[in-house]
């Protein structure tokens, strides 16, 4: 039985207004500071000291050695160092999982098509699937606590309207996450993005025990094709959510 909590309807309130009223992300959002991603250095100075939330985070958040185990981690950390062209990129397996695949993905849609794609690189980044993956990203880095990795899920600015600490806030009382990703049907094309809607059923546990389900679904958006477009315009983002309370199975 969906359980409905104080905290999380204020926030479909405040998100409400962020991306229209039938555009709500009622499983809330977060980032973290004081990571290797030079993502989150862009988001730190949305705070001038760090939170209470963000201090709680940077304690709880799960390593990706943590969360599949060393050896896989290892894996997921070799194959960044491979694919990415930065001077440190956030490969390490003392990072969430989600982070080192942000990286990898980052790293993969640098690949324009006209030659041949970095080895390692298996997701078409212009792909479905690498947009669907955003999602997927984005609530790994929740459950992991890795809420800068979720942030800029959104765009390297975060989500639109909404500040860094707001979006941490929000997931306080959030223990957990799993998002399941539902039939992707084909990409949409309007002046020079490409959309693509991704439906999704999403589970939350509280801190305290109770549980949650959403149904709905997200628009994951790129630039395509057009001239002056940044290698970070080109990926994936997360645009907009529509996400409504749903009765468990």
């Amino acid at each position: 039985m969906f359980r409905a909590k104080l905290p999380l309807l204020a926030l479909m309130l405040t998100l409400g207004a962020c991306g229209g009223a039938d555009r709500t992300d009622p499983v809330s959002n977060a980032a973290m500071p004081g990571n290797q991603s030079t993502r989150a250095d862009k988001v730190a100075p949305l705070t001038a000291t760090p939170s209470a939330a963000a201090t709680l985070a940077a304690l709880t958040r799960r390593s990706c050695a943590d969360e599949i185990g060393k050896a896989a981690a290892a894996q997921r950390v070799n194959l960044c160092i491979k694919v990415s062209p930065a001077t440190h990129p956030p490969c390490n397996a003392a990072n969430s999982c989600a982070m080192i695949e942000d990286e990898i993905a980052r790293s993969c849609a640098l690949f324009d098509g006209d030659g041949e794609p970095v080895q390692g690189c298996t997701v078409d980044p212009r792909s479905s699937q690498a947009a669907a993956d955003v999602v997927r990203r984005y609530y790994a880095a929740i459950d992991a606590r890795d809420y800068g990795t979720a942030w800029t899920q959104w765009g390297d600015d975060g989500r639109p309207g909404q500040t860094f600490a707001a979006f941490e806030k929000g997931f306080a009382h959030t223990r957990a996450t799993r998002v399941t990703i539902g039939t992707l049907g084909p990409s949409e094309g309007a002046a020079g993005s490409v959309y693509q809607t991704v439906p999704v059923t999403v589970e939350a546990t509280l801190d305290d025990g109770g549980a949650q389900r959403f149904a709905g679904s997200y628009v994951v958006r790129r630039v395509n094709g057009v001239d002056g477009a940044s290698a970070s315009q080109l990926r994936w983002h997360l645009d907009s959510a529509t996400l409504r309370p749903a009765p468990s199975n």
